[in-house]
C-alpha cells in the first residue's frame, strides 16, 4: 500500500495536508513530519489544521508554518488526510472540492475508507510510523527535524510507551528516530513538563470530581470550571490519564461539557477493555487503549450511557 500512495504523490505537485480537529500529538507530529518528507520530494505543501497547533506542540520544527483555517481557498492536486476517519472531522471545509484526489492515511482500528486512496494499518503504533515508512520508501533522508516530529507523535500516541501493543518493534522505531536526531529527554520535557498554568488548575477541578465504579473511573469538568480556570480546549488533552494512573483502575473516562450541553468524552484503557469499540457506538473512534466520542447531556445520563458498554466485571 505504501508504494501505491507514493506513486500517487509522485504524480502530483501541489498538496495539502491536514488531520482531525483538536489535534493531538500524533496528528501534529505526523502532519509536520509528512510535510517535510513531501517537501524533500520536491512537492509544494500546505499544512492546514482547523484548530491550529496546541501550545505544547508549538516548539516542534515548522509548526509556525501551519495554517489555521476552517476552509480551503486554493486548488491542490491532492489532499492527504492523516489520522482522521472522515473529512468532517478535520473541521476544514471544501477539501473534496479543492483537491482532485483524497488520500487517507490512518492507523486506528476504527478508521474508515472514505478517500480515493486509503492506507489503513492498525498494526502501526501511530500514524507517524506510516509516515516514517513512506519516507523510507521514497528514499528521503530522515533529518533531525523529521525525527523530532515523528518521535513526538509516537511518544504521545503510545501513552509514553505504556499502551497495549507497545513492543520491541515500537522501541526499534523509537531507536531509529533517536539515531536520526530526535532527543527523547527534550521532547518528553516539552510535552509533559511545559503545561500552561490553566491546564494544571483545570486538572485540580477534574480530580475533585473523580467518581468510581469497580475498576472504571471517570471525572468531568463543566463549562463554568473551564471559564474559572481560563482554560482552553487543548488544556483537556491528557487529563484522563491521571485517572487511569490510579491503582486498580482499568478504564478511565473524562467528560468535558460543551457550550451546547453535550459532552466530549475521552476514554483510556490499560488493556482490559477496547475503548475504541465503545467510542464507535457514539460515532467516535480510536484504538484499543485510547478513544473519543461525544454524547448528549445531562452529565448523569452521559455517564451511564458510556459506562453501560463496559463489561459487568469491570463495573462491579
Amino acid at each position: 500500500m505504501v508504494q501505491e500512495v507514493l506513486n500517487h504523490i509522485r504524480e502530483r505537485r501541489d498538496l495539502v495536508l491536514t488531520s482531525h480537529a483538536r489535534p493531538d500529538g500524533d496528528a501534529v507530529g505526523s502532519v509536520l513530519g509528512a510535510a517535510q518528507v513531501l517537501r524533500a520530494m520536491g512537492k509544494n505543501v500546505d499544512v492546514i489544521l482547523s484548530d491550529g497547533v496546541p501550545v505544547i506542540y508549538k516548539p516542534l520544527p515548522y509548526s509556525e508554518c501551519v495554517i489555521q483555517a476552517a476552509s480551503v481557498n486554493s486548488k491542490y492536486d491532492a489532499a492527504i488526510i492523516l489520522e482522521c476517519d472522515s473529512l468532517q472531522r478535520t473541521g476544514v471545509h471544501g477539501l473534496d472540492a479543492a483537491a482532485e484526489l483524497l488520500i487517507n492515511i490512518d492507523h486506528h482500528a476504527s478508521a474508515k475508507a472514505f478517500a480515493h486512496v486509503n492506507w489503513i494499518d492498525s498494526s502501526a503504533c501511530a500514524t507517524a510510523e506510516l509516515i516514517f515508512l513512506l519516507a523510507k520508501e521514497a528514499d528521503v533522508h530522515i533529518t533531525a527535524d523529521i525525527a523530532t516530529c515523528l518521535y513526538t507523535a509516537i511518544l504521545t500516541d503510545t501513552g509514553s510507551f505504556c499502551y497495549q501493543g507497545t513492543d520491541e518493534h515500537t522501541f526499534e522505531l523509537a531507536k531509529q528516530l533517536t539515531a536520526a536526531g530526535a532527543d527523547p529527554a527534550r521532547i518528553a520535557q516539552g510535552v509533559y513538563f511545559a503545561n500552561p498554568e490553566s491546564k494544571m488548575r483545570l486538572l485540580g477541578e477534574a480530580l475533585a470530581n473523580l467518581k468510581r465504579r469497580g475498576s472504571v473511573m471517570w471525572m468531568f469538568v463543566s463549562q463554568a470550571q473551564m471559564k474559572r480556570c481560563n482554560a482552553r480546549e487543548e488544556d483537556c488533552e491528557g487529563l484522563v490519564n491521571y485517572a487511569l494512573g490510579i491503582s486498580g483502575v482499568e478504564v478511565a473516562i473524562f467528560f468535558r461539557e460543551l457550550p451546547d450541553g453535550r459532552y466530549r468524552v475521552s476514554l483510556r484503557s490499560k488493556g482490559a477493555a477496547d475503548v475504541a469499540a465503545v467510542a464507535e457506538k457514539f460515532q467516535g473512534g480510536g484504538h484499543m487503549c485510547a478513544g473519543g466520542c461525544s454524547v448528549e447531556g445531562p452529565l448523569s445520563v452521559a455517564v451511564e450511557r458510556i459506562i453501560e458498554h463496559f463489561p459487568e466485571q469491570l463495573r462491579d
